[in-house]
Formats: structure tokens, C-alpha cells, sequence
């Protein structure tokens, strides 16, 4: 029995595994933690009043309440459309049904400047979108709106391509024997299947902010970049390189990261617990 036990303990065992392991721990230090720790090593040389100040200037705030405000906004409305869109790519059937899905991935292959200038010029007072909306008096472009508007841009396949595997292998079981019992389309909705996509859709909410905190390519061309208005935290990182002062951009990059990390765990905290919940 003993014999047994262990050749099949030994059986479970991955081949290769301390190698890989090694590995894998030596490719996420060199990736990602080297990185990140010369980030706060180079802030470190700064005294806390000049780290105070660098980091809670006026202007600094601002690119801050915009940055991670559009971000928010960006991936709570995808939270909303990426959900309806990803529902009708699983459950319906349409003429071109490939060529939307396809077109789901373009924020992914198409390069953040051109995706910039092409909002720019879709959204701007003479734009095929903007030259609409301006006489009502909703500027786009050039405005904290477009920022969100860009954002929200990028952040879409995220949340599709999250939840549209979990709606796939949805039991469709369920839902017809809610129907049976007499439930409507609505309570359907909200008791069976809402439970079993919300972790998707929280994840795809934390990717899609995540990746919008620290979007550069696409919002600064549609963003303006005007001081206290429409400037990003990426682009006053980027100035701050410019003018040499890296200390400066660094405790910048700090509080980003910081303020990502913080978000991002309580995000995942939020999942957690709606799993476990959907669980009981």
C-alpha cells in the first residue's frame, strides 16, 4: 500500500518541475520585479518633502482625478457594453457575425498612435462623428471626454473576450427550467445568469482599467493635453523625462503603481467574494 501510495504521489509530480519553477521565478524577476524595484529604488533617493511635493502638486492632481476617473468610467462602460456585446456574439446568430468578432480584437492589433489619430479625427469639430455633436454642444475632442472616450476604446475587448467563454459554457438548462417555473426574462437574467457571469465580469473590469491607468498612445492625441484640464498622469510622467527630472517621474510612476495596485486587489477581493457567494 505504501508502495502504491507513493509511486502514485510520484506520478503527480510534473517532470522538470524545480527546473521550471526556477525558471519561471527568474523570468518574472527580470520582466517585471527588477523593473518595478528600480522604480522605487530611484525615488528613494528623494527626500519626503520633495517626494511630498512632486507627487500632490495642483497640476499633478489633476492628471491624477483624470486619469484614474476616465479609466473608471472607461471600464464601467465597457463592464455594460462589452457584456451586451459578447451576449449577442454567443447567442445570436447574424449575417457578418465573424467580421464583428474579428473586429472585437482590433484595439488589440491596431498601434495606440493610430488608434489616437483616428478617434481624433473621427471626434473633432470637422470629423465625420464630431461635426454631429459639436452644434448640440457636446465637444469630444480635445476634452476630458474624449479621454474617456479613448479609453473605453481600448478597453472593450477585455471585457468580451472575458465573459464570452464563460456565456459559452453557460448551461442553457438552467435558464429553461427558470423559464418553466414561470420566471420572466428578467428575473432569468438576474438570478441565473448575472451570478455565473459576474466574476467575468469583474475580472474584464480590473484588465480594462488596468490597461486604461497607464494608456498614453491613444489619449494624447484626443486628449488635448491641456494643463488642469486634459492632461493625463502618463503624459506628465513623460514630461517629466523630458526635462531630465527623474526623480521626479519616478515618484510619479510610484503612485501610479501604487494606486493601481490597491485598486486592482480590492477588485480582485470584490471577485473573490462574488464567486464564493455564486459558490453557496
Amino acid at each position: 500500500m505504501n508502495i502504491f501510495t507513493s509511486r502514485s504521489s510520484a506520478n503527480r509530480v510534473i517532470p522538470g518541475f524545480g527546473l521550471s519553477l526556477g525558471f519561471t521565478i527568474f523570468y518574472l524577476a527580470l520582466i517585471v520585479l527588477i523593473p518595478l524595484s528600480a522604480i522605487f529604488l530611484k525615488t528613494f533617493t528623494m527626500h519626503w518633502d520633495a517626494f511630498w511635493s512632486a507627487v500632490t502638486s495642483e497640476r499633478v492632481m489633476a492628471s491624477y482625478r483624470l486619469s484614474f476617473g476616465a479609466a473608471l468610467i472607461g471600464a464601467a462602460l465597457n463592464v455594460v457594453f462589452g457584456g451586451i456585446v459578447a451576449w449577442v456574439l454567443v447567442r445570436y446568430q447574424f449575417p457578418g457575425k465573424r467580421i464583428v468578432d474579428a473586429l472585437v480584437d482590433l484595439p488589440f492589433a491596431l498601434p495606440t498612435a493610430v488608434a489616437g489619430i483616428t478617434l481624433t479625427s473621427l471626434y473633432s469639430g470637422n470629423g465625420w462623428i464630431g461635426k454631429y455633436l459639436e452644434p448640440l454642444g457636446i465637444k469630444v475632442a480635445f476634452t476630458p471626454l474624449g479621454v474617456v472616450v479613448a479609453l473605453t476604446f481600448i478597453g472593450l475587448p477585455f471585457v468580451v473576450r472575458t465573459v464570452q467563454p464563460v456565456l459559452e459554457d453557460a448551461e442553457r438548462e438552467l435558464e429553461e427550467a427558470a423559464a418553466s417555473l414561470g420566471a420572466s426574462p428578467w428575473q432569468t437574467f438576474r438570478r441565473v445568469i448575472l451570478p455565473g457571469i459576474t466574476p467575468a465580469l469583474l475580472t474584464g473590469f480590473a484588465l480594462a482599467f488596468a490597461r486604461a491607468t497607464g494608456e498614453y498612445g491613444s489619449v494624447v492625441f484626443i486628449a488635448g493635453n491641456m494643463p488642469m484640464v486634459s492632461e493625463i498622469t502618463p503624459l506628465f510622467i513623460i514630461t517629466k523625462l523630458e526635462q531630465y527630472d527623474y526623480t521626479g517621474a519616478t515618484a510619479i510612476a510610484v503612485v501610479m503603481l501604487v494606486a493601481s495596485f490597491i485598486l486592482l486587489l480590492a477588485i480582485n477581493l470584490l471577485q473573490a467574494w462574488s464567486r464564493k457567494r455564486a459558490g453557496k
